[in-house]
């Protein structure tokens, strides 16, 4: 039986004859007090080394929620860090590839450049050759024409002469070989 404070200061002790209390009902009251006090000193024990139990893991809890938001804070630093970082890098690259590009581009521009002053050297070459040729094929065609004049006018005189009387064939080899004489120095 569980004793309320209240029975424990209601209680009322029956009075002996000579004016006393009776002993062994004060004993059993006292043996009923001390077992639920012992009962509720033990619980209260139980409770406070729970409660302690508690108080020691919401310390721990604390801990690692400290820990995991640190962890958190770094994690987030550490990413802003190396994106910045490989935005960097990102950037610096492009820019040696445009400045690679920029040259490759010159260098092209300058082959370029350098392929149509060959071509248009090769197009003067080509036109001064041309007439270069034609000069010395019109020199020669030139040439060709006076022999055959020069060849044809000699051979009519040879037939004529063959053709006069002793006499006058002398007289035409006269003029064949004054012809003869001039046109070697002319030619």
């Amino acid at each position: 039986m569980r004793i309320t404070p209240l029975d424990i200061r209601n209680h009322t002790f029956s009075r002996r004859w000579g004016g006393g209390l009776d002993a062994a009902e004060v004993e059993s009251f006292l043996h009923l007090v001390s077992e639920d006090y012992e009962s509720l000193v033990r619980a209260t024990d139980s409770q406070a080394e729970r409660i302690r139990q508690l108080e020691q893991r919401v310390e721990q809890l604390v801990h690692d929620e400290r820990l995991l938001k640190e962890t958190l804070l770094s994690a987030q630093a550490m990413t802003s860090d190396l994106r910045a970082a490989a935005v960097k890098e990102s950037e610096v690259l492009v820019g040696e590839a445009e400045v690679k590009a920029e040259k490759i581009l010159d260098a092209a521009h300058r082959r370029a450049a350098k392929i149509g002053d060959e071509i248009r050297e090769m197009r003067g070459m080509r036109t001064r050759l041309g007439q270069a040729l034609r000069t010395t094929l019109e020199t020669h065609l030139s040439l060709v024409d006076t022999l055959e004049d020069a060849n044809h006018e000699s051979d009519e005189a040879k037939v004529t002469y063959l053709a006069r009387t002793p006499a006058a064939r002398d007289a035409a080899r006269d003029s064949i070989d004054d012809d003869d004489a001039t046109g070697r120095t002319t030619g």
